[in-house]
């Protein structure tokens, strides 16, 4: 027999632009839904702003652009719903409201996947991941984030998310809508654990306080040394030294591809750092 995906099936539909509702789409999407996804008549600004990122998230997946405001656009995105199982939104809860979203839901028993940036009577209250970011002490003042870890981790708690309700839905058999929330904000303070615990924080045992857990300059780059647990370190010690001094010394006086292999021949946790 051919391996049937778990969610083949299941027709999720998405209103979420931007980057965590899409994220979660192409997880689910992955997991062999088959999504639907319905942009303004706009588009999803993700495409203008990378289109090659857009084409990434969005592939295989079905597009439709609607005006949800216009009596037409709703009947088409109440059609959709009536063959569908899960709801995906990225929008303020009185946003949702205003498209008649919870009605639909119930109408339709769906799984409403609904992010929002935050909990509570600050749900309508407006954000992104550098704001929940900034809220959470993972911002460093001056410079701005390489990876936008709250809309990341918050579109996987939104896969999440589905599937949970999915499951719910059958084990405890609901016929009615079920309503699951994430909050962007509570996934920036989750992303943030080893940091307020020091794990991670500037001289933290993942933060720099090991010689052999950092970042090194070779002499045409730069490595990422992960030597963290004690029969690594007990090797690279052997080889090199423990001294950050050394260490130090010792990488910056051969080129990058010495060190790759090197890391090979040892079965040493050594990578390059890629340029962006």
């Amino acid at each position: 027999m051919p391996d049937q995906q778990p969610l083949a099936g299941v027709t999720v539909i998405t209103l979420a632009v931007n980057l965590p509702g899409p994220l979660a789409a192409a997880r689910l999407s992955a997991l062999g839904a088959e999504v639907i996804k319905v942009e303004p008549l706009t588009g999803d600004p993700l495409d203008a702003a990378v289109p090659e990122y857009y084409q990434e998230l969005t592939v295989g997946q079905d597009i439709r652009r609607l005006d949800l405001k216009d009596p037409a656009g709703k009947a088409e995105l109440d059609a959709l719903a009536a063959e569908a199982q899960v709801l995906l939104t990225a929008m303020r809860p009185r946003a949702a409201s205003a498209l008649g979203l919870p009605e639909l839901v119930d109408q339709h028993a769906l799984v409403h996947v609904e992010i929002v940036g935050f909990a509570g009577y600050r749900a309508d209250v407006p954000g992104h991941d550098l704001t929940y970011q900034a809220a959470h002490a993972t911002l460093v003042p001056g410079t701005m984030p390489t990876v936008p870890v709250a809309d990341i981790l918050g579109g996987e708690h939104a896969a999440l998310a589905a599937l949970a309700g999915l499951r719910e839905k059958e084990q405890l058999r609901i016929d009615g809508g079920v309503v699951k929330r994430v909050v962007l904000d509570l996934a920036a303070a989750w992303a943030a654990g080893p940091a307020r615990h020091g794990l991670s924080s500037p001289g933290g045992h993942l933060g720099g306080g090991s010689p052999f857990y950092r970042t090194y300059p070779t002499s045409d780059g730069h490595i990422a040394v992960a030597c963290i647990e004690p029969h690594f370190a007990k090797a690279l010690a052997m080889h090199i030294g423990t001294e950050e001094a050394v260490l130090e010394r010792t990488f910056a006086a051969e080129p990058t591809a010495h060190w790759v292999e090197f890391a090979a021949e040892h079965d040493l946790p050594i990578e390059a750092i890629a340029e962006q």
